[in-house]
């Protein structure tokens, strides 16, 4: 199979799970080695070399620097003290440093001198049972990449969207990982936009529900009350968060398909042009949810007060009603000697009826009316 068949079975094996990945890779460190470093290796002419010994980023580098091919160092959460030395033996811009350590960026690409700095707002979308109030949808983190001529760094944050199997899968295509770093950032770049397409899908299904309840008609047909507002304002803060991590990292995927850059092999850079329409389209996606949840919640709120005009208007109903007997009743308990029909001997049975027959007239009328 050639490289351009290759590359999306090797990317885009299945669709990604929606649950966490494994935790950092399991690697036996140097004890030179920062525990930040998950994995360091050196891979040439497309394969990983086995030095029968794990490498120090300064060893890998040295290697390349005197066999060729690139090193590919994968971090999490470092600190400054443990990528202070990585930076300074690969020349990484202070500034890209002092993100790729502080973390909470906005997706973006970035040029420094002689590498290519880009962040990735990775997404995983939380299991539940039920959506809630206090429900969390999708959880973030974030893989920042530092891509040159000869190496290649990710440095993520966040306790999901381990790298793990796709580093095995590109290790299974000698052709593709032979293209050098910039074939590993394509490659990034699309699993993390398959997570983007997988949690859409979730998301859309929450919607669907919540969309259900609230349209759905109440008991009898009556009017339909609703469903707690702050289940609707979680979901749509939870979207919000998602279109944070979508919108922003379609400009620069636009770049790396359509700028010809020295550090991204041109073969590999059509296939920049898959990952922004992909990208594209779940951006039309997010921005779909905001609209309806902005709709549902509107329509939710308008139930609720439909519902409570409804219980007003019974309530005056009633009141009307029970006001006869009361006006009656009233007028009777006072204890005046001269009263008209007081000493009547049918007087109590024909007020009790009189009194009887206005209620029932009234209650079939505002009951024709709709009021009851």
């Amino acid at each position: 199979m050639s490289m351009i068949r290759d590359l999306r079975a090797v990317v885009r094996p299945s669709r990604p799970s929606l649950r966490k990945d494994g935790g950092p890779y399991d690697t036996t460190r140097d004890p030179g080695t920062p525990s930040a470093v998950v994995d360091c290796a050196v891979y040439r002419d497309g394969a990983r070399v086995d030095t029968g010994k794990p490498l120090t980023p300064h060893e890998a580098m040295r290697q390349v620097r005197r066999d060729g091919g690139f090193v590919w160092i994968g971090l999490h959460e470092p600190t400054e003290a443990e990528f202070a030395g990585i930076a300074g033996e690969f020349g990484l811009h202070p500034l890209a440093v002092e993100d790729a350590v502080q973390a909470h960026q906005r997706p973006k690409l970035e040029r420094y001198d002689d590498s290519l700095f880009t962040v990735f707002k990775t997404i995983h979308y939380v299991e539940h049972d039920q959506l809630t109030a206090n429900s969390e949808v999708v959880e973030t983190g974030e893989v920042m990449c530092f891509t040159g001529r000869d190496f290649f760094i990710t440095v993520r944050h966040g306790g999901q969207g381990s790298l793990r199997a796709l580093r095995h899968r590109l290790q299974d295509d000698p052709e593709l990982l032979a293209r050098g770093p910039s074939a590993v950032l394509h490659a990034i770049a699309d699993h993390v936009v398959d997570g983007y397409v997988a949690v859409a899908d979730a998301v859309q299904d929450d919607i669907d529900e919540v969309e259900t309840e609230v349209f759905t008609p109440g008991r009898k047909g009556g009017v339909s009350r609703g469903v707690d507002s702050a289940r609707i304002y979680q979901l749509k803060r939870e979207v919000l968060e998602f279109k944070r991590a979508v919108s922003p990292l379609l400009r620069p995927m636009q770049l790396l398909s359509e700028r010809p850059m020295r550090l991204i092999d041109p073969d590999i850079q059509k296939y920049f042009r898959d990952v922004a329409d992909h990208l594209a389209r779940v951006q039309e996606q997010v921005i779909g949810f905001d609209e309806l949840l902005n709709s549902i919640l509107q329509a939710n709120l308008a139930q609720a007060s439909v519902a409570q005009n409804e219980d007003m208007r019974k309530i005056t109903a009633w009141a009307a009603i029970i006001a006869v007997p009361t006006m009656v009743t009233g007028v009777y308990g006072m204890n005046f000697e001269h009263m008209p029909e007081l000493h009547a001997r049918y007087g109590y049975p024909v007020v009790l009826a009189f009194t009887v027959t206005v209620c029932l007239a009234i209650h079939r009328t505002l009951k024709r009316n709709g009021w009851l």
